[in-house]
């Protein structure tokens, strides 16, 4: 009887171990009742004589037997515990939907067992649904590594805990991922996941509560917040989405800007975010302001370069001022807006390891005592200048650029201006110049600076057609920007034509068969003689328009247009009033002849225009394609010699082809920019135009060349108007802003002596990198055109506002489009004003005058 009893309490402990892994039969063995069978009756110990794996198909066959420790010539007693751990030991891997132990043989005292599993299926790909193209390529790329894994549970979740976080990072807190799997076509151990992803609506902040300001209003709180902002109209900046990160980071912003305000023991209490709609959250931050504290006494320790009363007036901090650890830290080590903190004043003098701690001797009352503790170190002088990273452009044109010499004392503003001037050159990568102090000797005070760069496309190509007065015209233009004209007979250095001297080179035609043609040629070098930065530039150009293939001269609507032209160029960079000055004097030549052509005023003969022009200019922008800061300003005069002061000629009789013979006139303009940073990445940027075309003789009158056009995009694309300047004004149509009285239109309008034009433009940066750079804008115009002073009135101005874009591509330049609304109406052009879309291409960098 206790026999019996005690066999069926083995069987039921046995069961209760092998349950542990539901709805399998873990353990077979022979039954029968031979002398080769087992039973559970009478265990038995055995030595194992071998154990072999079956049903794996990717796993390794040792391993498995390393985790199931059944080696051979080891004891096992069976039925037992042993066989049951091994099951449970394999079955805890995550591995396998089955796993059993089986015995194959007995041989009296000797047991041959098979580990038989059956291995879960592989991930062979996940097929995503319910979100962008972009969206999915951008999922798969964070996922990438899960193919191949074994599908489980533990993988189901990572996958929607990756997806999830994803659009929780854009706003979408909602998202819902549901995963299912099928079995895979090509390969039966492996499966497909279909994931359906349903990323709902982004939740918006509803209200933003404080709790516990009493100083600080919860407007001024709330304006702290910069990417926490409640979901209202006049946020228009500001992202209205719940981030996480975001939120984060604005919780750190507003504890500094707090103790900014003089709250040195402000904290953030304690945060909630609740649901308040489906799409939307409610946020309220419990706030401790404390007492508001003030600057007491501030004394200098270490200084001896600058005494204390100089440092105070560079530090600008008093007794009573509003004490704010974020303000001081700022004058100390910078960085300033006008760079005038403690710091620079160290750096610029070659302290290149000064270095400021404020200590707070005292605190009384609402009181704070400073002690600034300066250590000032050695001046260090320059020892080398290295560049790296330039693989094309050769090294003499980047180190004539570099204000930072060797014997130099180190100056901090030097490496920011030799920043700015490498950056000019446009060979390369703005965001990537990094200059970095290095070998950093304070035995004998020298120090490195190794610049380093990341070479850009910088050649563009120019390749469009449309229709242009009337025809389809097509345009080919090519751009070299880093040319080597030295090594024109190297073939060695054709990639595809010589490069990097950092000289330029511009091959542009257009065409439209026979009659039109327009091809233009010109180079430049910057370094001319390769010692001083002396500017020399050689351009040439031809044009003609005619109807000449289409109808005999003597048809009266037959017209013929030949324009030839050939320009020289010097220019000196100049060290007074600063180095940003530059002075070029350009000498051209126009060669005009008309027959029967009509849009200037006369229409057949031929005429020179012999012109010098001169040019001052400051460019002080801190970068050629989004300037963020500095300005650029350009003052030009051109005239042309005074003919008729000496040739004899009596303009009262003379005919039109008399008369503009010899083109005379003198001209006078002045353009300026200026880029200042709003908030953030917001670019502020104002724009003044003035021009005016003055002549010598009443009696000969204005010139019929170089007048000024305005209205619209402010390109030359199809050049018919050569010898016309041409002046954007978007939100109305090309050449449509005539003067008040007259009878022209736009394709009749020869252009005015007098015009004025007034921009306003916020710009956001959308891409900023070296493959491309994208930005947003928003402006506010206006411009105008007059026959005499007598008329000009600056501030009768035509009027606009609108939006564009702007995508600078390195080997197609800066490409534009706008649409601006003009509000003011223009007498006998009925279609001028209104909404006008403007696409642009190739303007110029550097700010570019629009």
């Amino acid at each position: 009887m206790n026999k019996y009893i005690f066999a069926i309490l083995f069987l039921v402990l046995s069961s209760a171990v092998v349950a542990q892994v539901p709805n399998q039969q873990r353990f077979r063995v022979p039954t029968g009742g031979g002398s080769d069978t087992l039973s559970y009756l009478n265990p038995k110990e055995y030595i194992i004589g071998g154990v072999t794996v079956s049903g794996i198909k990717n796993l390794d066959k040792d391993i498995l037997l390393q985790i199931a420790k059944l080696n051979k010539g080891d004891k096992i007693t069976l039925p037992g515990d042993a066989s049951a751990k091994v099951i449970k030991d394999l079955w805890t891997q995550g591995l396998f939907d089955d796993v059993k132990l089986n015995v194959t043989k007995i041989n009296v005292d000797t047991v041959y067992l098979d580990i038989a599993v059956q291995e879960r299926p592989r991930l062979s790909r996940l097929h995503m649904t319910g979100a962008r193209k972009g969206e999915i390529e951008d999922l798969q790329k964070s996922l990438n590594d899960k193919t191949g894994k074994i599908v489980n549970e533990n993988l189901f979740n990572t996958i929607t805990t990756v997806i999830k976080k994803h659009y929780n990072e854009k706003g979408y807190l909602n998202t819902t991922v549901d995963i299912k799997q099928r079995p895979d076509p090509g390969d039966a151990n492996n499966v497909i996941l279909d994931v359906a992803i349903d990323k709902k609506q982004k939740v918006k902040i509803a209200h933003v509560y404080f709790e516990g300001n009493k100083a600080m209003s919860a407007a001024k709180l709330k304006g702290y917040l910069g990417k926490t902002k409640e979901k209202k109209f006049y946020n228009i900046f500001g992202s209205k989405k719940f981030k996480e990160t975001q939120y984060t980071e604005d919780k750190q912003t507003l504890v500094e800007k707090m103790q900014g305000n003089g709250y040195r023991d402000a904290e953030v209490m304690s945060d909630s975010v609740w649901k308040n709609t489906d799409n939307t959250v409610n946020i309220k931050l419990k706030v401790y302001e404390g007492p508001k504290y003030y600057f007491g006494n501030v004394k200098w320790s270490g200084n001896a370069r600058y005494p204390a009363d100089f440092l105070n007036k560079v530090v600008r901090i008093k007794k009573g001022d509003v004490f704010s650890e974020e303000e001081l830290t700022k004058r100390l080590s910078g960085p300033t807006a006008n760079s005038d903190d403690v710091s620079s004043l160290y750096l610029n003098d070659g302290y290149l390891t000064y270095n400021a701690d404020p200590v707070q001797t005292r605190v009384y009352n609402d009181t704070i005592d400073l002690d600034i503790r300066i250590y000032e170190g050695p001046q260090y002088t320059i020892n080398k200048v290295i560049l790296k990273g330039n693989d094309v452009t050769n090294d003499k044109v980047v180190l004539r650029e570099i204000t930072t010499k060797p014997g130099q004392k180190f100056s901090k503003e030097g490496i920011v201006r030799s920043t700015r001037e490498i950056s000019q050159l446009g060979n390369f990568d703005e965001q990537k110049i990094d200059p970095k102090p290095t070998n950093i000797n304070q035995a004998d005070g020298t120090v490195d600076i190794v610049y380093n760069v990341v070479e850009k496309p910088s050649d563009q190509v120019e390749l469009s057609g449309g229709f242009g007065g009337g025809q389809l015209v097509g345009t080919l233009g090519l751009t070299f920007n880093n040319f080597s004209l030295r090594n024109i007979f190297n073939l060695k250095a054709y990639r595809p034509l010589p490069k990097g001297d950092g000289q330029k080179l511009s091959l542009r035609g257009q065409a439209n068969g026979k009659n039109y043609q327009n091809y233009s040629f010109t180079f430049s070098e910057p370094w001319l003689g390769g010692k001083k930065p002396i500017y020399f530039a050689l351009s040439a150009y031809t044009q003609l328009s005619s109807t000449g293939d289409y109808l005999p001269k003597t048809d009266p609507n037959y017209n013929y247009l030949r324009i030839n032209g050939i320009g020289v160029t010097l220019g000196k960079r100049l060290k007074w009033p600063d180095n940003y000055f530059q002075l070029n004097y350009s000498l051209n030549f126009d060669h005009y002849k008309l027959d029967n052509f009509t849009g200037y005023l006369f229409s057949n003969g031929t005429s020179y225009n012999i012109k010098l022009t001169q040019e001052l200019s400051r460019n002080s922008l801190d970068a050629p394609i989004y300037p963020t800061s500095g300005s650029n300003i350009k003052f030009t005069v051109q005239a042309t010699p005074p003919y008729s002061l000496f040739n004899n000629t009596n303009y009262a009789i003379a005919t039109p082809e008399q008369r503009y013979h010899f083109v005379e006139y003198h001209k006078w303009k002045f353009d300026a920019q200026w880029f200042e940073k709003i908030y953030g990445k917001l670019v502020f940027m104002s724009q003044v135009r003035f021009g005016f075309l003055g002549y010598y003789n009443s009696a000969v009158g204005q010139s019929p060349f170089e007048r000024f056009k305005v209205g619209g995009d402010g390109m030359q694309s199809y050049q018919f108007l050569q010898g016309s300047e041409i002046i954007g004004l978007r939100g109305y149509k090309n050449f449509s802003i005539v003067p008040v009285g007259s009878n022209y239109t736009a394709d009749t309008n020869p252009g005015s002596p007098i015009y004025n034009k007034y921009t306003m433009e916020v710009r956001y940066p959308v891409i900023a990198s070296q493959s491309a750079t994208i930005f947003m804008l928003t402006f506010a115009e206006g411009g105008n055109v007059w026959n005499s002073f007598s008329q000009f009135n600056p501030f009768n101005v035509r009027r606009s506002v609108g939006v564009g874009a702007r995508i600078f591509l390195p080997i197609f330049g800066l490409l534009g489009l706008d649409y601006g609304y003009g509000f003011d109406k223009i007498p006998g052009i009925p279609d001028a004003n209104k909404g006008q879309f403007h696409f642009s291409i190739s303007q110029s960098l550097n700010g570019g005058f629009n």
